[in-house]
């Protein structure tokens, strides 16, 4: 992708569902759930390298004994930083305990991050500083077992500001505003509220305090707990939290914007966020993998035993389609064919800005993760000249080239885009930084034929088209060709995210800039103001629809596209431009089960994702360069 964008975090869990003397035995070292959950951290990696933590906790340890272990880190390399520090743990204990390391009870009780229930979590910053304090899990302490939390999550709330007064008309007083404080303090509070409940039941049963609390470690409803506490959320999430007593959950949003899937045996019951990451680290078919089902919560009691429950009702199904784009590991075999139908489907339009000039035109990609859509935009190039070849051979249409031409062409590929590795610079002039940014890629030379060739490179999608105009373009002009197509196998990114994606200003999307030049030139930019008035008279209207869609109601999709191509060509490069971009209809053509498409049709899947692009609005006419939610 051309337009790096930060994005939704990771999380990985595993519950190991037996003693861990269990794992001892039979794989002959205490480090069992240490060395999958690094798996599968490191397999989700592309989730997030700004920030990692991993939290432990103990289940049958005595009063007196740490039952709760974490560690984060925002160290360049987190992930090996975290497992590094884990691992002097072990190395210590097996140092000063001898044999004594291999006896479970003695290691929990002198070594740290040997409990039963593990949670890892990783993170890019979309907002907010980059520091340990915005670093998950986050905990929250009590000297009650029952009422300690830990939670992680990848979720973004729209509401948070609605949500914080919750809290403080609760009696609490939130020292932050950030969604991650907001939701864990939320739960913890009913959290309390389950446990001095159940006290009191006990209690009056004549139980001892003692007694009352390894009972209620039994039998809490975190089911009740979460429909309490999260009735009033709005966003997509996937939160994990697991309580100090060692029951644990993992609770998805109820439209499934976030994505949580889940695998579970007789040893373990796992989750992540990307199912590669699972298939991998327990070398399991894709098969034995579930997802966990919108609006319910995958809930893992203390004794080990666990089920999917509803704590919240479904909204109808808005899966991210992002994650198959772009953000999720393309190694799934669902995601790996999707992503080459977006390829393949796009066909048609290139073929159109190429005026079905094969001979003349040479295939590429932008590095890395366009790969796959590439190689589907290619079956679809060979598709077509096989219909080309029957329609010559067995319907006898009229040809100017001669059969054997016919037969033996093959369509030119050429790795055109290479991406060196990240330039770093202390200059801040933009005019010289520029030159450098530009160099950011290099080319192959003397395989284009000058004024002769098009070059057609695809990329996963085009989000600001900063670096298609100072650098791509410019370096694809180099090499002298007719003309540059670029295509994205995404459709025109129109409106921001508010539920984990780092694209909230309305000014960064060229596709928005695009439109707001058309206005200008058509003479009709009085629509801003009509649309600014629409927002602001209905600010505080929960229910009020999106009204900036009506920015782009004057024109048709091509005519955006065309526009764009105007804005990224610089004017000093000789080759003519076009930006082809797929459709939304193709889209949900080659992503049938995650038809979550609200940045490019601007249908939110929330409430709150209407009041977001509502305020970014706002924000963008009044000059302010902050996001909505």
């Amino acid at each position: 992708m051309s337009d790096e964008i930060k994005h939704e975090c990771g999380i990985a869990m595993i519950r190991l569902r037996k003693p861990l003397s269990y794992y001892i035995e039979k794989y002959g070292s205490p480090t069992y759930a240490m060395n999958k959950l690094y798996l599968l951290m490191e397999k989700q990696h592309n989730r997030g390298q700004d920030g990692v933590g991993v939290a432990n906790i103990k289940l049958n340890v005595p009063p007196g004994v740490r039952y709760i272990s974490r560690y984060r880190s925002v160290d360049q390399q987190p992930i090996a930083h975290i497992f590094k520090k884990v691992s002097k743990k072990y190395k210590k204990a097996m140092k000063e305990g001898g044999d004594l390391f291999y006896d479970a009870k003695w290691l929990q009780q002198n070594c740290a991050f040997t409990g039963e229930v593990w949670l890892g979590h990783l993170r890019y910053g979309t907002h907010g500083e980059n520091s340990i304090e915005s670093t998950h899990p986050f905990l929250r302490q009590n000297n009650w077992r029952n009422r300690n939390l830990v939670m992680a999550g990848n979720f973004n709330m729209t509401n948070n500001d609605e949500l914080f007064d919750k809290l403080v008309s609760l009696g609490q007083h939130p020292k932050e505003r950030v969604d991650t404080i907001t939701v864990m303090e939320k739960i913890g509070h009913f959290i309390d509220e389950e446990v001095e409940k159940q006290f009191t039941e006990y209690k009056k049963l004549g139980e001892s305090n003692t007694k009352i609390s390894e009972l209620i470690s039994d039998t809490l409803d975190l089911q009740r707990v979460l429909r309490r506490a999260c009735k009033d959320f709005d966003g997509g999430y996937v939160m994990a939290g697991m309580i100090g007593s060692g029951a644990s959950f993992v609770a998805r949003d109820p439209a499934g914007i976030r994505p949580a899937y889940y695998y579970a045996d007789d040893e373990v019951v796992v989750v992540a966020s990307e199912k590669p990451a699972i298939k991998t680290a327990f070398n399991i078919d894709y098969s034995q993998i579930k997802s966990i089902e919108r609006g319910h919560a995958l809930i893992m009691n203390r004794d080990g035993s666990y089920e999917e429950k509803p704590y919240i009702e479904q909204l109808p199904k808005r899966s991210c389609s992002f994650e198959r784009i772009y953000f999720s590991r393309g190694s799934d075999p669902n995601i790996y064919q999707e992503r080459k139908n977006l390829g393949k489907y796009v066909v048609p339009q290139i073929l159109k800005s190429i005026n079905f000039d094969l001979k003349n035109t040479v295939f590429s990609y932008i590095p890395n993760t366009a790969e796959t859509s590439f190689l589907g935009m290619m079956e679809g190039i060979e598709d077509y000249l096989v219909r080309q070849r029957k329609e010559v051979i067995l319907d006898h249409k009229p040809h100017l080239d001669s059969l054997d031409d016919i037969l033996s062409f093959k369509p030119r590929i050429e790795k055109l885009v290479i991406k060196d590795a990240k330039l770093r610079t202390f200059i801040t002039d933009d005019e010289h930084r520029d030159e450098l940014v530009a160099h950011v890629y290099d080319t192959t030379y003397e395989v284009i034929r000058k004024g002769v060739d098009t070059v057609v490179v695809i990329d996963d999608s085009i989000v600001r088209g900063t670096t298609l105009e100072k650098s791509i373009l410019r370096m694809l002009d180099r090499l002298g060709p007719k003309k540059i197509v670029i295509v994205s196998s995404a459709p025109q990114i129109r409106f921001p995210d508010c539920y984990g994606i780092d694209m909230s200003k309305m000014k960064d999307f060229i596709a928005f800039r695009a439109a707001l030049a058309l206005l200008k030139e058509q003479g009709k930019e009085y629509v801003l103001e009509q649309v600014y008035d629409q927002c602001m008279a209905a600010k505080d209207d929960p229910d009020a629809p999106n009204f900036v869609k009506g920015i782009y109601d004057s024109f048709s999709y091509n005519e955006v596209s065309n526009k764009i191509s105007d804005i990224v060509r610089p004017d000093d490069i000789k080759a003519e431009v076009e930006v082809v971009y797929q459709t939304v209809d193709n889209l949900h053509r080659a992503c049938p089960q995650d038809n979550g498409d609200w940045y490019f049709t601007g249908e939110y899947p929330t409430r709150g994702g209407n009041r977001v692009v509502n305020r970014s609005f706002i924000n963008f006419m009044e000059g302010k360069l902050v996001r909505a939610y």
